[in-house]
C-alpha cells in the first residue's frame, strides 16, 4: 500500500522549528572539517543514513543487514523496528552514524494503515472514536511482541479517518515511538462495542524522513552496482544522506573550531566556545553540537537554557553525551596540563 496524503496540518515534534541567535563572531578554516553537502561517498559511507523504504516480510534486522552487504561495509544500524509485514520509512545508518540514529525515536512517527470494526458503523462513529484517542493514552503491548508487556503511556499526535467503506477505515495516525498501531485498532472496534483489527499498515514518517524521498532496496542494489561496478556514485551519493539529516529535528549549538576537538574527546563544552545558538534549549534538553560548517559534532545534554547560555562568558553549558565527529578532524585547541 503506497499513500501521499497532504499533512500540512499535522505535526511531529520532529516539525518543530527554531529560532537561531548569534552570541558572538567566529570564523572557521576551511583546511578542517567538510561541510555535509561537500563530502565524498567514502564519508558518507563512513558516516551516513539511507532512508529505506521497507518492504513487506523482511525483518528491520535483515533489511539493515542487506545494506550492510550491498554496501560492503562494516556497521549498519536502524532508527526503529517495524513489523515483519509493515511496509514504509526505515532509517538505515552507516558507519559512525549509528551512534546517532536513536535520536529519531523521540522525533515521532506517521502511518497510514486500514482498520476494519466487526460491526455495523459509521464513518463518523470512527471519526468520533479517533478523536477521544487523540493525545496521552495508556497501552498495553499486544501479546505478541519484543517488549515486557506493562502498561505505558503513549502520545497520539493526530489520529484522521481519511476514508470509509464496508466496516473498513482509512486512517493516518502521527504516534510517539513504540506505540501498537494494530493495538490502537482493536480499541477502536472495543469502543465502538465490536471486535476490530489492523488490515495494512505502511510508515509514511519517521521524524525528519519521509515516503516520498525514501529509496527501495533494488534502487539500492542498482546504486551499489554503479558504484562497485561502474565507479560511476551519482546514484548513491543521491540515496546516501549525511547523519546530519537525522539530526536536523534537534535544537543545536554552534561553535568554534578550537572547541571542536576538545568536545570530540568528552570535554564538556563551556561557554567560551559558543558561537550560535537556537531557541528550544532548556536545562537536561537534548541538543546537537555542531561545527560552523553545519557538521555534527556530538549529541549532548545541556545544562542551562539558550538564554542562559547567551549571558553566559564562563562555566559549562552542555554534557557532552556521544560523540559523532572522529577525533582529530579540527586541530587541538586546548593544551595538557602540565604536571
Amino acid at each position: 500500500m503506497v499513500a501521499d496524503f497532504n499533512s500540512n496540518l499535522d505535526y511531529l515534534p520532529s516539525d518543530k522549528t527554531y529560532q537561531l541567535f548569534q552570541k558572538t563572531e567566529a570564523y572557521t578554516n576551511p583546511k578542517y572539517g567538510t561541510s555535509p553537502d561537500d563530502r565524498s561517498i567514502i564519508q558518507k559511507l563512513n558516516n551516513g543514513v539511507l532512508n529505506i523504504d521497507k518492504p513487506p516480510n523482511p525483518t528491520s534486522h535483515e533489511v539493515a543487514a542487506w545494506v550492510r552487504k550491498l554496501l560492503k561495509i562494516k556497521k549498519t544500524g536502524h532508527g526503529g523496528t517495524l513489523d515483519p509485514q509493515v511496509t514504509g520509512c526505515l532509517p538505515v545508518a552507516t558507519g559512525r552514524g549509528t551512534r546517532a540514529i536513536q535520536v529519531l525515536l523521540p522525533a515521532g512517527k506517521e502511518y497510514v494503515g486500514i482498520g476494519k470494526v466487526h460491526g455495523p458503523v459509521t464513518k463518523g462513529d470512527v471519526e468520533r472514536i479517533a478523536q477521544t484517542l487523540q493525545g496521552k493514552i495508556y497501552q498495553m503491548p499486544p501479546v505478541r511482541s519484543n517488549v515486557k508487556r506493562r502498561l505505558r503511556v503513549r502520545n497520539i499526535y493526530y489520529f484522521k479517518v481519511l476514508d470509509f467503506f464496508d466496516k473498513q477505515y482509512l486512517f493516518r495516525i502521527g504516534c510517539q515511538a513504540g506505540t501498537y498501531i494494530r493495538k490502537i485498532c482493536v480499541d477502536v472496534g472495543v469502543l465502538l462495542g465490536y471486535n476490530g483489527h489492523m488490515k495494512e499498515l505502511r510508515r509514511t514518517r519517521s521524524g525528519p524522513f519521509k515516503e516520498s524521498s525514501a529509496v527501495t532496496l533494488n534502487e539500492l542494489r542498482e546504486a551499489a552496482f554503479y558504484y562497485f561496478e561502474e565507479e560511476n556514485d551519482s546514484l548513491l551519493h543521491k540515496y546516501l544522506l549525511p547523519i546530519e539529516s537525522a539530526v536536523s529535528h534537534l535544537p543545536c549549538i554552534s561553535v568554534r573550531d578550537s572547541a571542536i576537538d576538545a568536545v570530540c574527546h568528552g570535554a564538556f563544552l563551556t561557554a567560551p566556545g559558543v558561537v550560535k545558538l537556537t531557541s528550544g534549549i532548556e536545562k537536561n534538553t537534548l541538543v546537537l553540537i555542531k561545527s560552523l560548517k553545519d557538521e555534527a559534532v556530538a549529541l549532548a545534554i545541556s545544562t542551562k537554557s539558550t538564554n542562559e547560555i547567551i549571558e553566559m562568558n564562563n562555566g559549562i553549558v552542555a554534557r557532552t553525551d556521544r560523540v559523532l565527529m572522529m577525533p582529530g578532524t579540527y586541530p587541538k585547541g586546548w593544551k595538557k596540563r602540565k604536571e
